[in-house]
């Protein structure tokens, strides 16, 4: 006895009659007839009253009747949540951010834009410090991460570049530096530098500049940061999408002339990611996002 036999069981008890449940079944009557018999064989009781013309349902096929409804329905729908999970349409992800993943607004279009093509896939959107990201999300306590590239990653992982941007200097607004016309690398030579979590960007200036820079704290965030800068305790290289969303007494942004390093927000992932609603986030946002940068190792 198998799914099959619920099946038939209903067809017949729905249109009273073998010949016409046949027709709506596909198979010859005397398969169906055979098939009711084995079932009613193999429960020891009869289903139907067999007339003429017409068939009817006993007491036993009346007790039948909703739990093997029941059963077809909760196959059925098995069968179809497992297709659709196979598929990518249903499941749940777990996602890693970076703070300052908020500020240019790619993460958030790219995770309303994920959740209203595919609202029955769960997502769970936790802030996590960027150094720890790539490790996690290799490691499986991430399915994805938005981070700040260029940084170093396991070769396990892949990114795509999303939105590229250069970089600006936080200072305070009361520094010497703010006399100048323009800010050059070299002017910063005797400045200390407090570290945001992407480093490139000091690394970089302080190149240009042809000076090992002077490294102060590097207090996690961007807010953290800031927040140092506004102490008084350096200056800062940071992303120009900072400008505008964080806003502290005290500090200013300036441009650095001739700088031309580069900082874009990175989605990372698996490599051979097995997980069919993961792959599904990852397809779409290398479908609808044109990547910018290649992925810096």
């Amino acid at each position: 006895m198998d799914i099959r036999h619920f099946r038939y069981f209903l067809a017949v008890a729905q249109q009273r009659n073998f010949t016409r449940a046949a027709q709506v079944l596909g198979i010859a009557p005397p398969t169906l007839s055979r098939q009711i018999q084995d079932l009613e064989s193999a429960l020891g009781v009869r289903l139907f009253i067999r007339q003429q013309r017409q068939v009817s349902l006993t007491e036993a096929g009346q007790a039948l009747l909703p739990e093997a409804d029941a059963t077809v329905r909760q196959f059925e729908l098995a069968q179809r949540n497992a297709r659709r999970a196979g598929r990518g349409e249903v499941g749940h992800i777990e996602l890693g951010y970076v703070a300052s993943a908020v500020y240019s607004g790619v993460l958030q279009r790219q995770v309303q834009a994920f959740s209203r093509d595919c609202s029955e896939v769960s997502l769970s959107v936790q802030e996590a410090p960027m150094a720890d990201l790539p490790v996690s999300v290799a490691e499986g306590r991430f399915d994805l991460g938005y981070v700040r590239s260029p940084m170093a990653l396991p070769q396990e992982l892949e990114a795509i570049g999303l939105n590229s941007e250069g970089f600006v200097l936080a200072l305070t607004d009361d520094s010497w530096l703010t006399r100048l016309k323009g800010i050059s690398a070299q002017h910063l030579q005797n400045e200390t530098f407090i570290l945001p979590e992407q480093i490139s960007g000091t690394l970089q200036v302080a190149a240009q500049g042809g000076y090992a820079p002077r490294l102060g704290p590097q207090p996690g965030g961007l807010v953290a940061v800031i927040a140092l800068v506004s102490l008084g305790q350096g200056v800062a290289v940071v992303p120009e999408s900072v400008v505008g969303h964080i806003s502290l007494p005290n500090v200013i942004y300036r441009p650095i002339e001739g700088c031309e390093a580069r900082s874009w927000l990175s989605l990372i992932y698996r490599r051979f990611e097995k997980s069919p609603v993961v792959a599904g986030y990852i397809a779409k946002v290398k479908r609808d996002f044109r990547t910018v940068e290649p992925a810096a190792r």
